[in-house]
């Protein structure tokens, strides 16, 4: 891993997916979460200003990238649930067969190298009945904003930790073993390309 990656890195990321708009999703997604939480690419934790403490018992989050997590931790401490971080890849989550009550899983999808074999260990760890909470960016319906996303995608990953522009968010999550209950689509304001967003609640299929 370069210095790029190691320190410059997890503050872009933290700044890009920090901003208003961006908070704006996670706000409206993120509080529905309830009892044992497992989050999918923690990151810095820009979601847990969000949980709620009177649904949320404690949250797990789960992070290949350890280099963010101080971040995480001190963010952590602010809230009045207990957290855990683990630098973990994603695709292998080191918990028990349906052993949390939500899954949330948001601007995290892009990274993941094999976003289907994720989806089906999200699937694995989650109770019956419980909910996979998304907020994810990814191929736009227009075919002029898609021609970019291609043109740009093999600049982009590289740029931003692995990101992918192309993901078809509702096709992967349906290959993972989902089913969507609720699904909004939408540009947020910023390049088009990079900013089609898709948010919702799955369930196990």
């Amino acid at each position: 891993m370069g210095l790029y990656d190691r320190y410059l890195l997890p503050h872009l990321i933290d700044c890009a997916c920090g901003n208003r708009h961006v908070r704006g999703e996670r706000a409206r997604i993120v509080p529905l979460a309830q009892g044992r939480v497992l989050e999918i690419g923690i990151g810095t934790g820009l979601n847990l200003e969000h949980y709620d403490p009177a649904r949320v018992s404690s949250i797990f989050g789960v992070d290949p990238a350890a280099e963010m997590q101080a971040l995480a931790r001190q963010r952590a401490a602010r809230i009045g649930i207990p957290v855990q971080t683990v630098p973990l890849v994603v695709e292998q989550i080191g918990a028990e067969d349906a052993s949390f009550d939500s899954v949330v899983c948001t601007f995290t999808l892009c990274t993941i190298p094999d976003g289907i074999s994720a989806l089906r260990e999200m699937r694995r760890v989650l109770k019956p009945g419980g909910e996979l909470l998304f907020c994810e960016h990814g191929l736009a319906p227009d075919a002029g904003v898609r021609a970019w996303q291609h043109r740009l995608n093999p600049w982009w990953k590289p740029l931003a930790g692995g990101c992918h522009l192309t993901r078809d968010v509702p096709r992967l999550l349906e290959d993972g073993g989902f089913r969507t209950t609720a699904l909004e689509r939408k540009y947020l304001p910023g390049p088009r390309p990079m900013t089609y967003v898709y948010s919702g609640r799955a369930v196990a299929a």
